[in-house]
């Protein structure tokens, strides 16, 4: 495994962890709460929020993406009958 390969896999780690840990501090938070109506507006905010598929992609994924608008932004572009005769 590379330098690079080895820093990224760290730094997916290290989000991960991040979001564990505001989870339980989130979790701490509302289990200490005894108001009825924050826990309420808590509850509805969490039944109504959809989960933005970009926060669901890993740190190399969303990396993969932002690299190809970066290359479709500077005017690399495979034409369509490019790409399907490379995948077929």
């Amino acid at each position: 495994m590379s330098t690079t390969e080895l820093k990224h896999l760290l730094n997916e780690q290290l989000a991960q962890m991040d979001i564990q840990t505001t989870k339980l501090e989130l979790l701490k938070i509302i289990l200490e709460n005894e108001d009825s109506e924050f826990i309420q507006r808590v509850s509805d905010f969490v039944r109504k929020e959809k989960p933005d598929f970009w926060n669901e992609l890993s740190l190399s994924e969303q990396k993969e993406i932002k690299k190809g608008i970066d290359e479709l932004d500077n005017g690399k572009r495979v034409s369509y009958e490019s790409f399907l005769k490379k995948i077929s």
